[in-house]
């Protein structure tokens, strides 16, 4: 190993990561060439333990979060990560092929040869967080695998009893030299950051993300960032409100608004507040009929930040709508749900409208022209995702060149994460890098040029290279040198 793992863990677990990453590197280099047959291999095994065991990966979701739909836990970690891996599996031949590069002028007339060839890093490491605690994992690998990779993953130890059954389906189908699975809790993750892995990603918070990115950097580890941040919705005049605003709540009442592309804050224009929060209160009334039983939830860490968020709107004597269609007393309230809730317009300086949500509020805020919306949201840390819904192609495109974030939906929420072609991946404060598709092959392949000389031909001699310099180095130069 080039640097030792920190003192975050106990000695055996410590070895256990050190013994299991050199295991890994160790079978890659003797594997050498990783054949298109072996990635596919990897992929379906890891298809066939999340299909084999899809409901007992739901179950134990639901013991994490107590009431969690299950038709959410498949559809979210079990049906998006087969969908990854079966993409992967299904392009990877085509990915792994060399790329033509051109050669340069002369060299090129004279038979030599420049192309790309994309190699397998090594031993990836995977951190995980809670709110998706499978696809969190099982999307990345798709790319990991399909790249010709090993990896060691770290769950969130939020969710004990999903990373149990991680760990040991992970190991019916894996050799720990290919895939090995880490449990434990935050003091495993810290150490499991320091490992001199090939490349590192992490799902989570910005604010953890600068300690990952700090331990990463002791050994010079490349690193993937999927973080969050305030993801705008932009309503426009050309907008049809009520599918516009059915399309968005359905997004950020999706577990309970604890998604790193939840819509965070809404724009809509002023004349339009009154009818958004109406179809906002009938549509969510219409999903969740009553709140205090339904599946969705908030965990207790994110309960009293949330509730904070909301004291600070009283306090601030902001104008607030609860959504609260069965009057129900949320006084009595042992699993610490939050009726979903609408902030109407508060100033910048509001708990809502400083960090990520994550959880069931939405902040809407009026603007009279269009453009007061791409500066709101250039004068912010950029997003991991942005939302535009109208009609007005010139609007549109304005609000796509005007502004940056990890990625863009039209006239919905979230699509843009489920298409498994397209990369996805934060900027800035949102994140670096990005997996799925081939941008995820190539985030976990190292792309070597390579350049092939033809034999019995002095290049250097001819283009004046070779010491001692004359006639030869000088035509070089006048050739280069010039406009």
């Amino acid at each position: 190993m080039n640097a030792p793992i920190k003192d975050f863990v106990d000695a055996d677990t410590r070895q256990n990561m050190l013994t299991t990453l050199q295991a890994q590197r160790d079978s890659y280099i003797a594997e050498g060439y990783v054949s298109a047959e072996t990635r596919i291999d990897r992929i379906d095994r890891a298809i066939d333990i999340l299909v084999t065991h899809a409901e007992a990966i739901s179950a134990a979701m639901n013991d994490d979060f107590s009431c969690r739909p299950r038709q959410t836990n498949l559809m979210t970690d079990v049906t998006g990560s087969i969908e990854c891996l079966k993409h992967s599996k299904k392009h990877l031949k085509n990915w792994m092929k060399s790329e033509k590069r051109p050669t340069m002028f002369p060299l090129n007339l004279l038979g030599a040869r420049s192309q790309i060839s994309y190699q397998p890093k090594g031993v990836v490491g995977v951190i995980a967080p809670w709110n998706f605690p499978f696809g969190m994992v099982f999307e990345p690998l798709a790319g990991v695998l399909a790249a010709g990779n090993r990896a060691m993953i770290k769950p969130s130890e939020f969710t004990p009893a999903t990373s149990s059954i991680m760990a040991e389906i992970i190991g019916s189908a894996f050799d720990p030299s290919e895939l090995a699975v880490f449990t434990g809790g935050p003091e495993v993750g810290q150490a499991f950051s320091t490992l001199p892995f090939d490349h590192l990603i992490f799902t989570g918070a910005t604010s953890v993300a600068r300690h990952i990115m700090s331990a990463a950097a002791d050994n010079l580890v490349p690193v993937t960032l999927e973080l969050g941040g305030k993801s705008p919705v932009i309503i426009t005049r050309s907008a049809d409100i009520g599918e516009a605003v059915q399309r968005i709540m359905v997004g950020k009442m999706l577990n309970a608004g604890q998604v790193c592309i939840a819509p965070d804050y809404l724009m809509v224009p002023e004349e339009a507040l009154e009818q958004v929060i109406e179809k906002a209160t009938k549509i969510v009334g219409d999903m969740y009929p009553k709140i205090l039983d339904n599946k969705d939830m908030v965990n207790d860490r994110h309960y009293q930040r949330i509730s904070a968020n909301l004291a600070d709107a009283e306090k601030r004597a902001i104008r607030t709508v609860t959504i609260n269609p069965a009057d129900e007393d949320f006084t009595k309230n042992p699993s610490q749900k939050i009726a979903p809730t609408l902030i109407i317009n508060p100033d910048d300086e509001a708990m809502c409208m400083q960090d990520e949500i994550f959880g069931p509020i939405l902040p809407i805020k009026t603007y009279k022209n269009f453009e007061e919306t791409i500066s709101y949201i250039n004068n912010r840390p950029r997003p991991l995702a942005a939302y535009f819904f109208g009609k007005d192609k010139a609007e549109e495109e304005r609000f796509l060149t005007g502004t940056t974030s990890g990625g863009v939906s039209i006239n919905d929420v979230m699509f843009h994460m489920l298409q498994k072609d397209l990369p996805f991946g934060g900027i800035g404060p949102s994140g670096m890098g990005a997996y799925h598709g081939i941008e995820g092959f190539k985030t976990f392949s190292h792309a070597k040029g390579i350049y092939r000389q033809p034999n019995r031909i002095p290049f250097a001699k001819l283009a004046g290279f070779m010491p001692p310099y004359g006639d030869a180095s000088e035509k070089t130069i006048r050739q280069k040198v010039k406009k």
